[in-house]
């Protein structure tokens, strides 16, 4: 019975979790390029993003890009807290036999959940690009003379607050509804034990 109530405290302190998590930046890219011409260097920021699960998922919208918008809110913002509803209803509940239908419902719904797990990985892998650098040695050639330039970019990405908050937040909602789950099981053996 005690897991009951302690999963259910782990799920409330998850949702705590998740709002900073879809909220704050996941992840910082940027991207700079620069000229440098006979000693004289000029350079420029290209790209410099904060990102959130929420401006993701905005950006992608503004972009035209909806099935991935579509499929990145749905997993990383609606399932969670439609999970999250349902273990609440379940912790108040009193019918054991609904109990045990919800919480199995929730198990089954929240394989799909962990794709934002997947999501928030492709995110990072992708832009894990951290000190990636390349340079370019040019020559221009103009009324006789040769000018020697180099060009060169920079591209890097850092992990935000948001990540972190969001991880705990899988891990937590994780780790809380199977405490509730194996809470509710044990109390439904009781019972059965007991007529």
């Amino acid at each position: 019975m005690i897991q009951k109530h302690i999963g259910f405290l782990l799920v409330i302190i998850a949702i705590g979790l998740f709002v900073p998590g879809i909220l704050l930046t996941m992840f910082t890219l940027t991207m700079e390029m620069a000229v440098d011409v006979s000693g004289s260097s000029f350079a420029s920021e290209l790209v410099n993003k904060n990102l959130s699960i929420i401006t993701t998922v905005e950006e992608l919208w503004q972009q035209d890009r909806f099935l991935v918008s579509i499929l990145i809110f749905a997993f990383s913002v609606l399932i969670p807290i439609f999970k999250t509803a349902i273990v609440t209803a379940v912790y108040f509940i009193k019918r054991q036999d609904l109990q045990i239908k919800l919480i199995n419902f929730v198990a089954v719904i929240g394989k799909w959940s962990m794709a934002d797990v997947f999501v928030v990985a492709v995110f990072l892998a992708v832009l894990s690009t951290n000190h990636a650098q390349s340079a370019e040695q040019q020559q221009l050639s103009f009324l006789g003379m040769k000018i020697g330039f180099e060009i060169s970019t920079q591209t890097l990405s850092f992990v935000g607050q948001g990540f972190y908050f969001f991880v705990a937040y899988c891990i937590l909602s994780l780790l809380g509804t199977q405490l509730m789950f194996h809470g509710l099981k044990a109390q439904a053996n009781t019972i059965i034990k007991n007529k």
